[in-house]
């Protein structure tokens, strides 16, 4: 059996799997899709400025078919469907969690966070099924679904608080 290739031979594909490792954190690091999904903090961040739902949208499009390419030559270069190291994943997909509520505040955004680790941790279905996807389709999308399952997670949650006046997620406004 060939043994896949474990360092990059060309630039590009240093390239690829230095971003595809989210700077190397992935090599490194235990929990690397914990750690290196906080990197997706301030690219949601960025994105959720963007001035309407319909260019936020592109943009998570745009970033996630990016991402999508890089961790296809990335998979070539470290071997096997799903390489832990790979962290582009979560850092990529993690603005769609922010997609349907917004985000307004630190809360949000760790509690967005926090939901998307919990989904893409447990994986529900169909998110499990989709890694099976070749390359970086596989890498991205099981990802992407549990960002799914966050974003309504947090819209719901969100909606909860403001309806009810909790004050988890959003100011409580005293009259």
């Amino acid at each position: 059996m060939k043994r896949r290739q474990k360092y990059a031979a060309s630039l590009a594909d240093r390239l690829a799997v230095w971003l595809a490792t989210g700077l190397g954190i992935g090599l490194v690091t235990p929990a690397p899709g914990t750690v290196g999904g906080l990197l997706g903090l301030p690219l949601s961040w960025v994105i959720m400025q963007l001035p309407t739902l319909g260019w936020q949208i592109v943009a998570t499009l745009v970033v996630g078919l990016v991402a999508t390419n890089i961790c296809s030559r990335a998979v070539r270069m470290i071997g096997g469907d799903d390489p832990q190291e790979i962290v582009l994943d979560e850092i990529a997909v993690l603005p769609i969690v922010y997609l349907a509520s917004g985000l307004t505040n630190w809360r949000v955004l760790w509690a967005g966070w926090l939901l998307f680790r919990l989904f893409d941790i447990t994986k529900p279905l169909p998110a499990r099924n989709l890694e099976k996807l070749p390359g970086g389709w596989g890498v991205i999308a099981d990802d992407a679904a549990a960002a799914i399952y966050a974003c309504l997670a947090l819209w719901i949650i969100k909606g909860l608080d403001q309806t009810y006046a909790w004050g988890l997620l959003t100011p409580v406004l005293v009259s």
